[in-house]
Protein backbone atom coordinates (compact mmCIF):
# COMPACT_ATOMS: atom_id res chain seq x y z
CA UNK A 1 0.00 0.00 0.00
CA UNK A 2 1.19 3.52 -0.81
CA UNK A 3 0.75 6.62 1.30
CA UNK A 4 -1.90 7.85 -1.13
CA UNK A 5 -3.91 4.65 -0.68
CA UNK A 6 -3.59 4.98 3.09
CA UNK A 7 -4.88 8.57 3.02
CA UNK A 8 -7.83 7.47 0.89
CA UNK A 9 -9.02 5.19 3.71
CA UNK A 10 -10.27 8.18 5.67
CA UNK A 11 -8.91 6.96 9.01
CA UNK A 12 -5.18 7.59 8.93
CA UNK A 13 -2.10 7.15 11.11
CA UNK A 14 0.13 9.93 9.80
CA UNK A 15 2.59 12.35 11.36
CA UNK A 16 5.34 14.67 10.19
CA UNK A 17 9.07 14.07 10.40
CA UNK A 18 11.91 16.55 9.89
CA UNK A 19 15.59 15.91 9.22
CA UNK A 20 18.11 18.72 9.74
CA UNK A 21 21.57 18.33 8.19
CA UNK A 22 24.08 20.88 9.50
CA UNK A 23 27.13 22.05 7.58
CA UNK A 24 29.41 20.21 10.02
CA UNK A 25 27.86 16.86 9.03
CA UNK A 26 25.58 16.40 12.07
CA UNK A 27 22.11 15.11 11.11
CA UNK A 28 19.21 15.49 13.57
CA UNK A 29 15.72 13.99 13.25
CA UNK A 30 12.47 15.23 14.82
CA UNK A 31 8.83 14.17 14.66
CA UNK A 32 5.50 15.37 16.07
CA UNK A 33 4.47 11.75 16.75
CA UNK A 34 4.36 10.55 20.38
CA UNK A 35 7.06 7.90 19.82
CA UNK A 36 10.34 7.85 17.90
CA UNK A 37 10.47 6.91 14.22
CA UNK A 38 13.34 5.60 12.12
CA UNK A 39 13.93 5.48 8.36
CA UNK A 40 16.69 6.37 5.89
CA UNK A 41 19.20 5.70 8.67
CA UNK A 42 17.85 8.60 10.76
CA UNK A 43 16.14 8.38 14.14
CA UNK A 44 13.38 10.98 14.46
CA UNK A 45 12.90 11.80 18.15
CA UNK A 46 9.51 12.59 19.59
CA UNK A 47 10.81 14.45 22.65
CA UNK A 48 12.11 17.46 20.73
CA UNK A 49 8.88 19.49 20.80
CA UNK A 50 9.51 20.59 17.22
CA UNK A 51 6.46 21.66 15.24
CA UNK A 52 6.00 23.30 11.84
CA UNK A 53 3.57 25.90 10.56
CA UNK A 54 1.63 25.62 7.33
CA UNK A 55 3.79 25.27 4.24
CA UNK A 56 3.29 27.89 1.54
CA UNK A 57 4.09 26.52 -1.91
CA UNK A 58 3.60 28.21 -5.25
CA UNK A 59 4.16 27.45 -8.92
CA UNK A 60 6.84 29.23 -10.92
CA UNK A 61 10.03 30.56 -9.34
CA UNK A 62 8.54 32.11 -6.18
CA UNK A 63 10.25 30.92 -3.01
CA UNK A 64 8.45 28.25 -0.98
CA UNK A 65 8.63 29.04 2.71
CA UNK A 66 7.39 28.02 6.12
CA UNK A 67 8.58 28.13 9.73
CA UNK A 68 9.64 25.60 12.33
CA UNK A 69 9.13 26.10 16.04
CA UNK A 70 10.80 24.16 18.80
CA UNK A 71 12.14 24.07 22.32
CA UNK A 72 15.82 24.45 23.10
CA UNK A 73 17.12 21.28 24.76
CA UNK A 74 20.39 19.49 25.35
CA UNK A 75 19.18 16.47 23.36
CA UNK A 76 18.26 18.39 20.21
CA UNK A 77 18.72 22.04 19.27
CA UNK A 78 20.74 23.89 21.92
CA UNK A 79 21.15 27.60 22.41
CA UNK A 80 24.94 27.22 22.26
CA UNK A 81 24.71 25.64 18.80
CA UNK A 82 22.40 28.42 17.58
CA UNK A 83 24.76 31.09 18.92
CA UNK A 84 27.71 29.34 17.29
CA UNK A 85 25.93 29.45 13.92
CA UNK A 86 25.96 25.68 13.51
CA UNK A 87 22.39 25.73 12.17
CA UNK A 88 22.98 28.56 9.68
CA UNK A 89 21.98 27.42 6.18
CA UNK A 90 21.32 23.89 7.47
CA UNK A 91 19.40 21.66 5.06
CA UNK A 92 15.85 20.77 6.11
CA UNK A 93 13.64 17.95 4.76
CA UNK A 94 10.06 17.32 5.85
CA UNK A 95 7.99 14.18 5.26
CA UNK A 96 4.39 13.15 5.80
CA UNK A 97 4.78 9.64 7.24
CA UNK A 98 2.49 6.78 8.14
CA UNK A 99 3.87 6.06 11.60
CA UNK A 100 2.39 2.55 11.53
CA UNK A 101 4.45 1.84 8.38
CA UNK A 102 7.22 4.44 7.82
CA UNK A 103 7.87 3.06 4.34
CA UNK A 104 4.69 4.91 3.36
CA UNK A 105 5.89 8.49 3.30
CA UNK A 106 6.04 11.52 1.03
CA UNK A 107 8.67 14.27 0.97
CA UNK A 108 6.73 17.55 1.26
CA UNK A 109 9.46 20.14 1.67
CA UNK A 110 13.19 20.49 1.10
CA UNK A 111 15.13 23.65 1.69
CA UNK A 112 17.42 25.46 4.12
CA UNK A 113 17.23 27.38 7.37
CA UNK A 114 16.89 31.12 6.96
CA UNK A 115 16.58 33.59 9.81
CA UNK A 116 16.66 31.99 13.26
CA UNK A 117 15.42 33.77 16.39
CA UNK A 118 15.32 32.54 19.97
CA UNK A 119 13.46 33.71 23.09
CA UNK A 120 12.08 32.19 26.26
CA UNK A 121 13.80 28.85 25.88
CA UNK A 122 12.44 28.32 22.35
CA UNK A 123 13.53 29.04 18.81
CA UNK A 124 11.80 29.98 15.56
CA UNK A 125 13.47 29.13 12.25
CA UNK A 126 12.43 30.40 8.85
CA UNK A 127 12.59 27.65 6.21
CA UNK A 128 13.33 28.60 2.61
CA UNK A 129 12.68 26.40 -0.41
CA UNK A 130 15.10 25.34 -3.13
CA UNK A 131 14.15 28.27 -5.37
CA UNK A 132 15.77 30.61 -2.81
CA UNK A 133 19.10 29.97 -4.61
CA UNK A 134 17.68 31.64 -7.73
CA UNK A 135 17.43 34.93 -5.80
CA UNK A 136 21.20 35.15 -5.40
CA UNK A 137 23.09 37.70 -7.54
CA UNK A 138 25.06 36.10 -10.36
CA UNK A 139 28.01 37.40 -12.35
CA UNK A 140 30.66 39.98 -11.55
CA UNK A 141 30.04 43.43 -10.13
CA UNK A 142 31.29 46.45 -12.08
CA UNK A 143 32.85 48.38 -9.20
CA UNK A 144 36.11 49.96 -8.13
CA UNK A 145 36.84 47.54 -5.30
CA UNK A 146 37.54 43.83 -5.64
CA UNK A 147 34.44 41.60 -5.63
CA UNK A 148 36.29 38.46 -4.51
CA UNK A 149 36.71 37.23 -0.95
CA UNK A 150 40.26 36.92 0.29
CA UNK A 151 41.36 33.32 -0.18
CA UNK A 152 38.40 32.15 -2.31
CA UNK A 153 38.69 30.58 -5.77
CA UNK A 154 38.42 33.91 -7.59
CA UNK A 155 41.08 35.51 -5.38
CA UNK A 156 43.42 32.53 -5.41
CA UNK A 157 45.56 33.79 -2.52
CA UNK A 158 46.84 31.21 -0.01
CA UNK A 159 46.35 32.53 3.52
CA UNK A 160 48.55 29.69 4.76
CA UNK A 161 51.61 31.55 3.48
CA UNK A 162 53.95 32.73 6.25
CA UNK A 163 53.11 36.21 7.48
CA UNK A 164 49.39 36.18 6.63
CA UNK A 165 47.91 34.27 9.56
CA UNK A 166 48.80 33.37 13.13
CA UNK A 167 47.58 30.79 15.61
CA UNK A 168 47.63 31.89 19.22
CA UNK A 169 46.04 30.98 22.51
CA UNK A 170 43.42 33.34 23.89
CA UNK A 171 44.80 35.52 26.67
CA UNK A 172 42.17 38.12 27.62
CA UNK A 173 38.61 38.39 26.30
CA UNK A 174 36.07 41.15 26.88
CA UNK A 175 32.40 40.69 26.00
CA UNK A 176 33.35 37.88 23.55
CA UNK A 177 34.31 40.69 21.16
CA UNK A 178 37.62 42.24 22.22
CA UNK A 179 40.74 40.07 22.39
CA UNK A 180 43.93 41.37 24.01
CA UNK A 181 47.42 39.88 23.73
CA UNK A 182 50.41 40.99 25.80
CA UNK A 183 53.00 39.99 23.19
CA UNK A 184 51.87 39.77 19.58
CA UNK A 185 54.63 41.25 17.44
CA UNK A 186 55.69 40.36 13.90
CA UNK A 187 52.71 42.00 12.19
CA UNK A 188 52.19 45.67 11.37
CA UNK A 189 49.57 47.79 13.09
CA UNK A 190 46.11 47.20 11.53
CA UNK A 191 47.44 44.18 9.62
CA UNK A 192 44.44 42.05 10.59
CA UNK A 193 41.70 44.67 10.09
CA UNK A 194 38.90 43.33 7.85
CA UNK A 195 40.26 39.84 8.39
CA UNK A 196 38.83 36.86 10.23
CA UNK A 197 39.22 35.39 13.70
CA UNK A 198 38.51 31.66 13.78
CA UNK A 199 38.07 29.76 17.06
CA UNK A 200 39.88 26.43 16.79
CA UNK A 201 39.28 24.80 20.19
CA UNK A 202 36.92 25.07 23.15
CA UNK A 203 33.16 25.55 23.30
CA UNK A 204 33.22 27.90 20.30
CA UNK A 205 35.28 25.69 17.99
CA UNK A 206 34.48 26.53 14.37
CA UNK A 207 32.99 29.96 15.08
CA UNK A 208 34.22 32.81 12.86
CA UNK A 209 34.30 36.52 13.71
CA UNK A 210 35.06 39.46 11.41
CA UNK A 211 37.74 41.84 12.64
CA UNK A 212 36.82 45.51 12.91
CA UNK A 213 39.93 47.03 14.53
CA UNK A 214 43.49 45.81 15.05
CA UNK A 215 45.69 48.02 17.23
CA UNK A 216 49.33 47.36 18.08
CA UNK A 217 50.82 49.35 20.96
CA UNK A 218 53.60 49.14 23.51
CA UNK A 219 51.29 47.26 25.88
CA UNK A 220 50.41 44.59 23.31
CA UNK A 221 47.80 44.01 20.63
CA UNK A 222 44.03 44.52 20.79
CA UNK A 223 41.74 42.93 18.20
CA UNK A 224 38.09 44.02 18.15
CA UNK A 225 35.35 42.18 16.26
CA UNK A 226 32.33 43.76 14.62
CA UNK A 227 30.01 41.80 16.91
CA UNK A 228 30.32 39.47 19.87
CA UNK A 229 30.83 35.79 19.22
CA UNK A 230 27.91 33.54 20.18
CA UNK A 231 29.57 30.96 22.44
CA UNK A 232 32.00 31.74 25.23
CA UNK A 233 35.71 31.82 24.40
CA UNK A 234 37.88 31.08 27.41
CA UNK A 235 41.56 31.91 28.01
CA UNK A 236 43.66 29.14 26.53
CA UNK A 237 41.32 28.44 23.58
CA UNK A 238 43.29 28.43 20.34
CA UNK A 239 42.54 31.06 17.68
CA UNK A 240 43.59 31.56 14.08
CA UNK A 241 43.80 35.21 13.09
CA UNK A 242 43.95 35.98 9.37
CA UNK A 243 45.15 39.08 7.54
CA UNK A 244 42.52 41.47 6.24
CA UNK A 245 41.89 42.97 2.83
CA UNK A 246 40.13 46.30 2.17
CA UNK A 247 39.43 45.41 -1.51
CA UNK A 248 41.64 48.20 -2.91
CA UNK A 249 43.95 47.64 -5.86
CA UNK A 250 46.91 49.06 -3.93
CA UNK A 251 46.36 46.62 -1.08
CA UNK A 252 46.12 43.67 -3.47
CA UNK A 253 49.36 44.67 -5.19
CA UNK A 254 51.49 45.75 -2.23
CA UNK A 255 50.21 43.65 0.70
CA UNK A 256 49.39 40.39 -1.08
CA UNK A 257 51.31 40.65 -4.39
CA UNK A 258 48.18 39.22 -6.05
CA UNK A 259 47.16 41.96 -8.47
CA UNK A 260 46.90 39.48 -11.37
CA UNK A 261 43.78 38.11 -9.66
CA UNK A 262 42.27 41.48 -8.70
CA UNK A 263 38.52 41.36 -9.40
CA UNK A 264 37.76 45.08 -9.41
CA UNK A 265 37.87 47.94 -11.91
CA UNK A 266 40.08 50.57 -10.24
CA UNK A 267 40.04 52.93 -13.23
CA UNK A 268 36.31 53.59 -13.21
CA UNK A 269 35.79 57.39 -13.14
CA UNK A 270 34.40 58.62 -9.82
CA UNK A 271 31.31 60.74 -9.27
CA UNK A 272 33.37 63.93 -9.69
CA UNK A 273 33.72 62.97 -13.38
CA UNK A 274 30.04 63.90 -13.85
CA UNK A 275 30.76 67.48 -12.82
CA UNK A 276 33.99 67.90 -14.81
CA UNK A 277 34.31 70.33 -17.71
CA UNK A 278 36.95 70.95 -20.39
CA UNK A 279 39.82 73.31 -19.62
CA UNK A 280 42.41 74.84 -21.88
CA UNK A 281 45.30 73.66 -19.71
CA UNK A 282 44.70 69.90 -20.06
CA UNK A 283 45.95 67.68 -22.86
CA UNK A 284 43.13 66.27 -24.98
CA UNK A 285 44.72 63.55 -27.05
CA UNK A 286 42.31 60.72 -26.28
CA UNK A 287 44.87 58.95 -24.13
CA UNK A 288 44.48 57.33 -20.73
CA UNK A 289 43.64 59.48 -17.73
CA UNK A 290 45.97 57.31 -15.62
CA UNK A 291 49.43 58.14 -16.96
Amino acid sequence: MTLGSHLALGVTTVCRAWAVARADGVVLGFTDHDTDLAFDGITFTASSGLTAMALQQTTGLAVDNTEALGALSDAGVTEADLLAGRFDRAEMRCWLVNWADPSQRSLQFRGTFGEITRAGGAFRAELRGLTEALNQPQGRSYQTGCSALLGDRACGFELSKPGYSAERATEEVEDRRIFRFADFAGFDDRWFERGRLVVLTGAGAGVVGLIKNDRLSASGREIELWQSLGPQVAPGDMLRIEAGCDKRAETCRLKFANFANFRGFPHIPGEDWLASYPTSGSVKDGGSLFR
